[in-house]
């Protein structure tokens, strides 16, 4: 932990659900103690002058913002729902989703058709503001859970609710309609403003951190030998993040080409410098970086 912090980073962890394993196993992989035992509510990292407090992935942007914790892993679909004074630093890449209306097919086919009627959900504060900047006059139902079968039940004539594939939308008979309310995803958040009593240098740390990770997992490092007069070729189609690193080999002629490239894209690539000449491709995973 670097010298000046004063006091421990405090970070709110989701303690269960979607987000939580994720979360947990993305701190991990950036070097941070994480517990062992799902019962535990605290955990202390003192070797990186952290403490971590696993909450309830709903009330996490509440406790940021109301600067008891210093920073928290939760979904921006959750962040905007609390009203939290709470910002989003850092999107993580994980556990993605979309906010979207359903209802039963051929009733509603846009968010205009919405006036005089019933929307039931789980997020309404994030509901009330999209339809009211959309000038749309509805009924929010806050539900806590199983929003999907509010229509069948009568008690709605529409949903708003987080969507993956959409499988138990359509088990309940409902289609989506509408664009997108909202794409959410895994985010990092802090409070609001300039009056945080974070200790700064411990907050930059976290960020570097977790950028790193996120890296490493969309790149690998590829190395593959390649005759010199084909080398220009062959850094073209492997161009690396600044520069790839070049090294000669004992054989005369030949180098050694060593680049990150997305891990999307490494068939492709492998077999484009194939085709070229090149020969020893090797692809290796990058379990940390910092650029």
């Amino acid at each position: 932990m670097p010298e000046s912090s004063t006091r421990p980073l405090r970070i709110a962890v989701p303690n269960k659900g979607s987000l939580s394993e994720p979360a947990s196993a993305m701190l991990r992989e950036a070097g941070y103690r994480q517990r062992s035992d799902s019962r535990e509510l605290t955990l202390t990292d003192a070797d990186n002058g952290v403490e971590f407090f696993y909450l309830r992935p709903r009330d996490i942007a509440t406790y940021v913002g109301s600067g008891e914790l210093d920073l928290g892993i939760t979904g921006r679909d959750l962040l905007l729902d609390s009203g939290a004074t709470a910002a989003e630093v850092l999107s993580l890449g994980f556990a993605g989703s979309t906010f979207r209306f359903a209802a039963r097919p051929g009733t509603v086919e846009k968010i205009g058709d919405l006036g005089g009627k019933r929307v039931a959900t789980a997020y309404a504060g994030l509901l009330e503001r999209h339809l009211a900047e959309h000038g749309v006059a509805a009924t929010v139902i806050r539900l806590d859970g199983a929003v999907e079968t509010a229509v069948k039940l009568g008690v709605a004539d529409v949903i708003a609710d987080v969507v993956s594939t959409g499988a138990t939308l359509r088990q309940a008979g409902l289609e989506i309609f509408g664009e997108p309310i909202l794409r959410s995803e895994a985010i990092l958040v802090r409070r609001d403003g300039a009056d945080s009593t974070a200790p700064e240098p411990a907050v930059a740390q976290l960020v570097r951190r977790l950028q790193g990770v996120l890296v490493a997992r969309q790149y690998v490092m590829l190395s593959y030998d390649v005759r010199v007069e084909i080398l220009d070729a062959a850094v073209a189609v492997t161009p690396g993040i600044e520069s790839p690193t070049v090294s000669p080999l004992h054989r005369e002629g030949w180098v050694a080409v060593q680049a990150m490239i997305p891990t999307r894209e490494t068939n492709r690539i492998m077999d484009e410098l194939y085709e070229l000449g090149a020969r020893g491709i090797l692809v290796t995973s990058i379990h940390a970086c910092r650029l």
